[in-house]
């Protein structure tokens, strides 16, 4: 196996925001939105660009799901990327990802969002993942996460801790955000998602 594809899911394999959805889904919606009034400073900086979504991710995270049965929230993540798999899925990327399986190239998902449901969908679509893992403890989640959210730099270093990436001849990528440069940027192949969710070349 000489080439490696690598995908990004929200924006990307994703059509959708599959952590704030995830999010909706895991908790009951009054709850969700009394618990997002805390954090609307945040939330407003945010959508005005002017709060990272490296810091939102988390801040969200801890302030919905903190303290939350964990086993609960496995359920609710199996049930989520069934959904995300038949309904929300980017189908010219899937094709893209179903020819490198073809291929027999080493498929894997780079992702910022949660394992409760990124790794129910990379065991669907017969992947291998990277992404952002949440905490617990004694079944409860603390509120933290595990690791480093994945995004940006810590993507390709995520990467370079799994992966002897020269040990690969070709190395596709395929990203929608600046989220995803620096994963783009070490392709040999770089592909672009933009807002019509259509894919094209990237130019470093």
């Amino acid at each position: 196996m000489t080439a490696l594809a690598l995908f990004d899911f929200d924006g990307t394999l994703c059509k959708q925001d599959s952590f704030t959805g995830f999010m909706q889904s895991a908790v009951p919606k009054h709850y969700f939105y009394r618990k997002c009034l805390k954090i609307s400073p945040q939330i407003a900086a945010y959508y005005l660009k002017l709060y990272p979504a490296n810091r939102m991710r988390p801040l969200l995270f801890k302030t919905v799901l903190k303290d939350e049965n964990a086993d609960q929230a496995h359920i609710v993540g199996q049930h989520y990327a069934q959904y995300l798999v038949e309904h929300c899925l980017n189908q010219e990327v899937l094709a893209r990802l179903k020819w490198h399986q073809h291929q027999q190239h080493q498929v894997v998902i780079v992702s910022a969002s949660l394992n409760l449901y990124l790794q129910p969908v990379a065991k669907l679509l017969n992947v291998e993942l990277i992404c952002t893992q949440v905490d617990d403890y004694h079944q409860v989640l603390t509120g933290a996460y595990r690791s480093a959210d994945c995004s940006c730099e810590e993507k390709v270093s995520r990467l370079k801790q799994h992966y002897d990436l020269q040990a690969f001849t070709k190395i596709y990528a395929y990203g929608n955000s600046h989220e995803d440069i620096h994963m783009l940027k070490l392709a040999t192949h770089a592909y672009w998602i933009n807002q019509k969710h259509q894919l094209q070349p990237f130019s470093k």
